[in-house]
């Protein structure tokens, strides 16, 4: 029988699990700053870890600028009323029982748009719940538990809300940083025993999660152990935005290198690729989670003044600022798309007297605020004379201003302070 994870209010709890959502830059390797949303400073955030049957505890604090919230997909209960429209230097808390075995996402949720916006820029995490009643079937030929156990989370980040939008991935890692398991190969020795539990996150592309020169010797679909859940043999999984598995394999006599990708390679290309090292005198890589790495603000302050690139869904950066978008010669008229909490483009440079059209390609309309597709742009830098204020636009709705004074035009939305852009009048 399907059991739900309501508790009584006041029951014990065996786990208690801290998240703090907030506004922050990660550093996420190859030289490249994102600046994002995340979940305990990282992306992803914490890989939580509880065991079939046990009462957690969960508080969720907002250490941001707007209203962040969290949906568990480890609970077959009500969360959203209870960890939705958490506002800025709010807390929650949740007491659920997790009765199902699996690999689960959490994620930011806010509410209404905010849901896939917050998603999108960076806040997820993974929740393990460790089966209890039923083994896995390769746990129970073998005879013992896996002698390395890897937790990997796969997934994409935005260079711009309309990328977001429409799913062209700036990067694509495993747990938060770009050829991470390259520099820092994973240990194991021939004949081990291995379980991966994985994840994609997504939150858009599709993985095929493979590892060369490995068939699984059993492959859990959603990371149960219960037998319709349970394949036997196979060299790929294929995971959605969300999709889990747990993998168990063991390590060929070979000894050597073992590369892990998702076989849709566009992804591996952008950064999703790691080694598993096998040789017979390694030190085994310890149980191994998917929290993104951890930065102070001084290393993480180093890390952009010494950046490549620095990328944001939702404000422009130096790539931005250097590249803006012009007009071909004699044009006058600029359309900027408000689309996933971003303009588009962030920065342009026009000639004095330019006609610029704000068009709401954001559909969700339902709410208000930081809930809701709707947005406005509103100067707060600008030449004197030259400040504008558009009224608030519903999806598809159309602004328009001349802009004929010289200068810079800095610019933000209303309902979602954090969305930035720029115009440069000539």
């Amino acid at each position: 029988m399907w059991e739900t994870s309501y508790v009584v209010p006041g029951t014990k709890a065996d786990k208690k699990f801290n998240l703090e959502m907030r506004e922050s830059d990660v550093f996420i390797g190859n030289g490249v700053v994102y600046s994002g949303f995340t979940v305990n400073g990282t992306i992803p955030g914490p890989t939580l870890v509880a065991e079939e049957g046990d009462v957690i505890e969960m508080t969720v604090v907002n250490k941001g600028d707007v209203p962040h919230g969290v949906s568990i997909h480890a609970a077959y209960t009500q969360t959203s009323k209870y960890f939705g429209k958490i506002p800025a230097g709010g807390t929650k808390k949740l007491l659920f029982r997790v009765n199902h075995p699996g690999v689960y996402m959490y994620h930011c949720a806010p509410g209404g748009h905010a849901i896939p916006m917050h998603t999108l820029l960076g806040q997820y995490g993974m929740l393990v719940v460790k089966p209890k009643t039923v083994k896995f079937k390769a746990e129970e030929i073998i005879g013992h538990k896996p002698d390395v156990e890897l937790y990997i989370v796969q997934h994409e980040l935005y260079a711009n809300g309309k990328d977001a939008v429409e799913g062209h991935a700036a990067y694509v890692m495993f747990n938060g940083k770009l050829f991470r398991y390259v520099e820092s190969p994973i240990k194991v020795r021939p004949g081990d025993f291995v379980r991966i539990n994985f994840l994609n996150v997504g939150p858009n592309l599709v993985s095929t999660f493979h590892l060369v020169g490995i068939i699984w010797d059993y492959a859990y679909w959603q990371g149960t152990p219960a037998p319709e859940n349970t394949f036997r043999g196979g060299q790929t999984v294929t995971a959605g935005p969300s999709d889990s598995w747990v993998v168990d394999f063991r390590v060929p006599p070979d000894e050597g290198n073992y590369l892990i990708v998702t076989h849709a390679f566009g992804s591996t290309t952008r950064g999703a690729i790691g080694v598993l090292a096998a040789s017979k005198d390694a030190p085994r890589t310890p149980p191994m989670l998917a929290d993104g790495p951890a930065f102070t603000d001084d290393e993480i302050a180093k890390h952009t003044a010494a950046a490549v690139r620095v990328i944001s869904p939702f404000k422009p950066t130096k790539d931005d600022l250097e590249n803006p978008c012009t007009l071909p010669a004699g044009q006058k008229k600029l359309r900027i798309q408000i689309i996933g909490n971003s303009y588009w483009p962030k920065v342009a440079s026009v000639p004095a007297g330019t006609t610029v059209e704000f068009v709401n390609e954001d559909l969700f309309t339902f709410a208000t605020g930081e809930f809701a597709g709707i947005h406005d742009a509103v100067t707060d830098e600008a030449p004197a004379g030259g400040h504008f204020a558009s009224k608030m636009l519903g999806h598809a709705e159309k602004w328009s201003v001349q802009l004929t004074k010289p200068g810079e035009y800095k610019y933000h939305c209303t309902p979602h302070p954090y969305m930035e852009g720029i115009i440069r009048v000539e």
